[in-house]
């Protein structure tokens, strides 16, 4: 088995709760050529009428020049990062009882398996969580 995980800068954004308030985000992102691997949106929980978007990677100075002009900024939290491997019967309970074994609090996981392969993000508290969780993976696929 192969793995990898590494550390996946993302953007934020408010947005507003009503249809468009995301595409309205998305669509300079796309005219500038922007790749999007990861997308995430939720409804804000302190402020109503209002959501977070958060969205990786941006690559060139003209993705990032359209991030600024659609309000969106890099952040330092969540640390996201991306997880890729080869799929497994089980994975995803060994992987994540290792980390609370070794007392890594997930802020959250979502996880795909397309054609025998797995990609996933995770959120954690703390970039020495994040290392941590990185070296526990790199362990159970040499394991």
């Amino acid at each position: 088995m192969s793995f990898k995980m590494q550390r996946v800068h993302v953007y934020h954004a408010e947005v507003e709760d009503k249809p468009g308030g995301i595409s309205a985000k998305l669509k300079p992102l796309a005219e500038a050529g922007a790749h999007l691997e990861y997308v995430y949106s939720q409804r804000s929980a302190g402020k109503a009428g209002m959501g977070d978007l958060y969205v990786a990677p941006l690559k060139t100075s003209a993705e990032i020049a359209a991030a600024k002009t659609a309000g969106l900024h890099e952040v330092a939290e969540p640390i996201v990062m991306r997880v890729e491997g080869d799929d497994k019967s089980g994975l995803g309970g060994r992987l994540t009882q290792a980390w609370e074994m070794a007392g890594i609090n997930l802020h959250g996981l979502v996880m795909s398996v397309i054609g025998g392969r797995f990609v996933g993000y995770a959120t954690f508290d703390s970039v020495a969580d994040a290392n941590k969780a990185a070296t526990l993976l790199a362990e159970l696929g040499t394991a």
